[in-house]
């Protein structure tokens, strides 16, 4: 079967680029170009909205996992839950923010233990407040970092504080704001070995609509010193690169990035990759490779012809969040190494697409065998509009238990081995 047949009839697609050298960030082999034909033709102007209806969860009720794994309450009761990180000593921090087009954000930091191992925080506290748009978080050394939708902070940072301390902290890093939809959110991850940290930066726009002067240090990650100093553009032409994590086989950073909008059900296709140093990853000029954005007209044609094919696509208009490495062997061994992706959702498509987290296996650091749903059951009853809730950041427990925050079921669920 095509791709394109595969597109047109699931909405939904893994793509493996094989044969490449991809992981290693600094290579210079050439990816495979993805072929016009392959996809749909682009509908532009297209801008269908179906938008979720959240009903929240039911006492009773939970995500669904596979046969062999449950699902846990970890905790619940927050205010849009968005992200989770995880620290050496097991604290768990969840940031509470929203898009403000939405609803008004919480912009607070809170802090969660499971002091007997049962799954369940028993321990939590406001740990951070009167942030920005919270997202991304970072234990480094001595110091905690926040990623606000306009500035990088550092604190001060000792083990088992109760609380960040705001008047101790320090701008490290003033990044652009606003702009289209939830691009407000900024992660944050550190280089294994703590000398480098890297920041995602949404789009301002859809597709450049505003002009690309609005679109400076935008629509990449950044690479920063851990003071805040010599920022680079690490990699670019990423629509909105937002989860990111490490290849703990290969080594190479990988993202979860959100595709452009109004072309059409089918395009373009959310992606999971990994990063090249330097590398340009089409938007918003070209999409998959060497795509040209009929919005565009042929413009920057050098830019197209570099634009580098993305590893994985995940769905178009998916909403693909986070990813996260399997590293622990408390999870079966058909999941050593294997990638988790959470979707989010979409609201652009004339049917709902994601709304849970898959899996992909890996075997020595590639993909090596199709998608699977691993963490579904948020939609209500297919076909329709309702749903409990939407996965947005995972993290994986010292234990080997895997966190999900739910933000609009206002829970971060824990999935484990039974």
């Amino acid at each position: 079967m095509t791709l394109k047949k595969l597109l047109l009839a699931a909405g939904a697609l893994t793509l493996v680029a094989a044969c490449t050298n991809n992981d290693t960030n600094s290579s210079d082999e050439p990816r495979p170009r993805a072929k016009t034909t392959e996809l749909p033709a682009p509908q532009p102007g297209t801008t269908t909205e179906v938008r979720a209806n959240v009903v929240g969860w039911p006492a009773n009720r939970t995500p669904l996992a596979p046969e062999g794994f449950e699902v846990v309450r970890f905790a619940a009761g927050f205010d849009n839950p968005r992200w989770i990180y995880v620290g050496p000593d097991g604290d768990v921090f969840v940031s509470e923010a929203n898009t403000l087009k939405v609803a008004p954000s919480a912009n607070r930091i809170t802090r969660l233990r499971d002091e007997d191992g049962d799954g369940v925080a028993e321990f939590r506290e406001i740990f951070a407040s009167d942030l920005n748009q919270p997202l991304g978080m970072l234990i480094l050394g001595d110091s905690f970092y926040v990623a606000d939708t306009d500035a990088v902070w550092r604190y001060p940072y000792k083990k088992g504080q109760a609380s960040l301390d705001k008047s101790a902290r320090k701008k490290i890093l003033t990044l652009p704001a606003g702009g289209y939809n939830n691009h407000w959110t900024r992660n944050l991850i550190a280089k294994p070995d703590g000398q480098k940290i890297y920041v995602s930066v949404g789009s301002a726009s859809n597709v450049g609509e505003y002009g690309m002067k609005e679109e400076i240090r935008r629509a990449n990650i950044l690479e920063i010193n851990p003071d805040g100093s010599g920022e680079r553009v690490f990699a670019y032409g990423l629509r909105n690169p937002v989860g990111m994590d490490w290849n703990p086989v290969t080594g190479a950073l990988w993202s979860a990035v959100n595709e452009r909008d109004e072309l059409g059900d089918e395009l373009v296709p959310d992606y999971v990759t990994s990063v090249r140093e330097g590398g340009f990853y089409g938007w918003p000029y070209a999409y998959i490779g060497n795509n040209p954005d009929p919005r565009w007209n042929g413009q920057r044609s050098d830019l197209i012809e570099k634009s580098i094919v993305p590893d994985i696509l995940v769905g178009s208009h998916t909403a693909s969040l986070s990813l996260l490495f399997q590293r622990s062997d408390k999870f079966p061994a058909a999941y050593r190494e294997g990638l988790f992706v959470s979707q989010h959702g979409s609201w652009n498509r004339s049917e709902l697409a994601g709304y849970k987290v898959l899996f992909i296996p890996f075997a020595n650091g590639r993909a090596s065998g199709p998608e699977q749903d691993f963490l579904k059951g948020f939609i209500v009853k297919e076909g329709e509009i309702d749903v409990y809730g939407k996965p947005v950041g995972l993290a994986q427990l010292p234990g080997g238990e895997l966190l999900v925050a739910d933000d609009s079921g206002n829970t971060v669920w824990l999935v484990r081995a039974k």
